[in-house]
């Protein structure tokens, strides 16, 4: 059995991955650029990909290809119906990241509601001796504790965020999906958690009902001014409408881990926060702390052997065409 790794290189150097429990080859590719998916692909039983793209159009040039074995919880990047067409099982990574991720939130929340990042830089500008005094007040400091966390997204990440939100003394506002009003007392309508919140946060997948959550309206509901943070998946935020939100004060700050294009081109709206004191952008590593690194990768091989010994797990299921 042929088994194809596509971007190694996606996971870090010191992560292990030991081989799987059966009889098999293996071909590793650090990156693998498009026009190369194909070729590479066109013999493998099973797939490994984290974030290369597989098209319908290169799913169809691999004959043998049996299983795509997903090396992250998300599956945008995958056919999933072209897969199904095909008899393909896709399996992905599932609760790996219930620690790093909650913790990357709430460490780029710290940082902007307490103001770090221009605190950091005004006292290696000498700002502190310029002062002339112990402390200085250039930069807004908020207590978390009493202030209103959102959470738009209901899965363990998302609530591991808000158990933590709460532990700080937080109000936590768990959001009903967009345009539902029937998901009970334990949720909050969408637009409410726009309003209500100081700190918003995004912790659901990236679909063709996600896609662009928020934006220009959305940015145009949020009374509070609230922090935005994404730690979740590129294209749920409206990247362009995110520029003007910042600079006419709709949000007072945003943190990001995610972009829609990773990464981002030159000409991304992004790169025009990126000296500003309230945004934040880290390289999407969120997930990527050594311990969940080494159990996503654990858990991919083990996906694996239970694909080849007929029990399948973390199957991920293409989702119904639209009317």
């Amino acid at each position: 059995m042929k088994i194809v790794f596509l971007d190694r290189g996606t996971i870090s150097p010191q992560t292990t991955m030991r081989a799987p429990d059966f009889a098999h080859t293996l071909a590793v590719y650090a990156q693998t650029r498009p026009d190369e998916v194909a070729e590479r692909i066109a013999d493998a039983d099973i797939v490994i990909v984290n974030k290369v793209r597989l098209t319908e159009a290169v799913i169809r040039q691999a004959p043998r290809l049996r299983m795509v074995a997903v090396a992250a919880t998300g599956t945008d990047n995958v056919d999933l119906r072209a897969c199904a067409a095909r008899g393909v099982v896709v399996s992905n990574i599932r609760n790996y990241a219930v620690n790093t991720v909650p913790e990357h939130t709430f460490a780029l929340i710290f940082a902007l509601r307490r103001s770090i990042c221009a605190y950091r830089e005004s006292v290696i500008a000498g700002r502190w001796q310029e002062s002339g005094q112990f402390c200085y007040f250039d930069y807004p400091i908020r207590d978390l504790a009493g202030s209103t966390l959102g959470v738009i997204g209901d899965g363990v990440l998302g609530r591991s965020v808000a158990n933590m939100g709460r532990a700080l003394g937080m109000n936590v506002l768990m959001s009903a999906f967009k345009g539902r009003s029937d998901m009970g007392a334990l949720y909050t309508p969408f637009e409410e958690v726009l309003e209500r919140s100081d700190i918003i946060t995004l912790h659901c997948p990236l679909n063709e009902q996600t896609r662009g959550l928020i934006g220009p309206s959305e940015f145009d509901r949020m009374k509070k001014q609230p922090l935005l943070i994404n730690t979740a998946r590129g294209g749920l935020v409206d990247e362009h409408a995110l520029v003007p939100a910042l600079l006419e004060g709709k949000i007072s700050g945003a943190g990001f881990d995610v972009v829609s294009v990773e990464p981002p081109p030159a000409d991304h709206p992004f790169n025009q926060l990126i000296q500003r004191p309230d945004f934040i952008l880290t390289p999407h590593v969120a997930w990527a702390s050594d311990e969940a690194i080494q159990g996503l990768t654990d858990q991919l091989v083990e996906n694996i052997e239970c694909f080849v010994r007929g029990n399948p797990r973390h199957v991920v299921l293409a989702a119904p065409a639209m009317a």
